[in-house]
């Protein structure tokens, strides 16, 4: 063969570098997928057996309010309402949401509106420092501050979904506040340069055009931080009370998914009914997530589309 023509007909160094980076990335992102569903196994597998080893009914288990996996009712099956921390965990996922929001899109508003260069420089520091705080320091704030605070306003334990929602409405703020910060930095600058020109005033182009403009990613924060809230555990546990009762108010205690997965799953022996029913609570919590993030990518392509 002539060597001019074997030299093009050749593989390049580069090319041989790009195949094998194509073949790492393929592992790798194969690898992940395989991960997650032996999560979903593994997880579905345990939860499923309360449903068909045990013989637990599942509108009962979804339904009931009574939750005592070592005692059995008149009819031979054992309780196992979880209703009691379905609620508490919405309860405290949606009203930590209700109280975050506002300071979250105000705080970002201020950073990308109002003042950006100061309010870069004062808030952006001081959301990342909440970001970096662990969950456990989380708590024992709430312990010590949050509890007693509640105790002498509302009065009774403190302990309860309310000290849960102030915890948790920390801990979730700095994520919504720097993803509608970004929301708001995606909308393009000649949208309120053409509402100033049509002579709107500031407020007017931030009400009416930019966090218009901005909802779609402006809900993708709320979802994004509402999962956060409903997956968190430790810092919940520590001051909701932990009582597996329907919360009759917000000052009584209660419990979520996660505070009683916490608690209950190192005492229990694998492949017992009392374990069996914990991993349920775990695959609750495992669909839920599953419907946050198929929300928050249902959200994101309406914006998509919007645009």
């Amino acid at each position: 063969m002539d060597p001019i023509r074997e030299s093009l007909l050749k593989k390049s160094r580069q090319s041989k570098v790009e195949r094998l980076g194509k073949l790492v990335s393929f592992c790798c992102i194969t690898l992940i997928v395989l991960i997650v569903l032996a999560i979903f196994y593994f997880v579905a597998s345990r939860g499923l057996a309360t449903f068909f080893h045990d013989k637990v009914n599942l509108i009962d288990f979804l339904t009931k309010d009574v939750w005592n996996p070592s005692v059995k009712d008149a009819r031979g099956l054992p309780e196992v309402g979880a209703l009691p921390m379905i609620v508490g965990s919405f309860f405290v996922t949606i009203l930590s949401a209700l109280v975050a929001t506002p300071f979250a899109v105000g705080g970002a508003i201020f950073m990308t509106e109002i003042s950006p260069r100061r309010g870069m420089q004062i808030l952006k520091p001081v959301t990342e420092l909440l970001v970096g705080i662990p969950s456990v320091v989380y708590g024992f704030i709430g312990l010590s501050v949050v509890v007693p605070f509640v105790r002498g306003i509302f009065g009774g334990t403190g302990f309860g979904i309310l000290a849960g929602t102030f915890v948790l409405f920390v801990m979730i703020l700095p994520t919504v506040t720097s993803m509608s910060v970004d929301a708001l930095q995606a909308v393009p600058r000649y949208y309120r340069e053409a509402s100033l020109a049509l002579g709107a005033t500031r407020w007017q182009t931030i009400y009416k055009v930019v966090l218009r403009s901005a909802t779609p990613g402006i809900l993708t924060a709320i979802v994004f931080g509402m999962a956060r809230a409903f997956g968190e555990a430790l810092a919940v546990q520590m001051v909701i009370g932990n009582a597996a009762l329907m919360p009759h108010n917000l000052v009584s205690p209660a419990s979520t998914l996660t505070s009683v997965l916490t608690m209950g799953i190192g005492n229990t022996i694998m492949g017992s009914l009392q374990n069996n029913v914990l991993w349920s609570l775990a695959l609750l919590l495992l669909l839920m997530s599953l419907v946050f993030n198929l929300l928050i990518r249902f959200i994101g392509r309406k914006g998509a589309l919007k645009k």
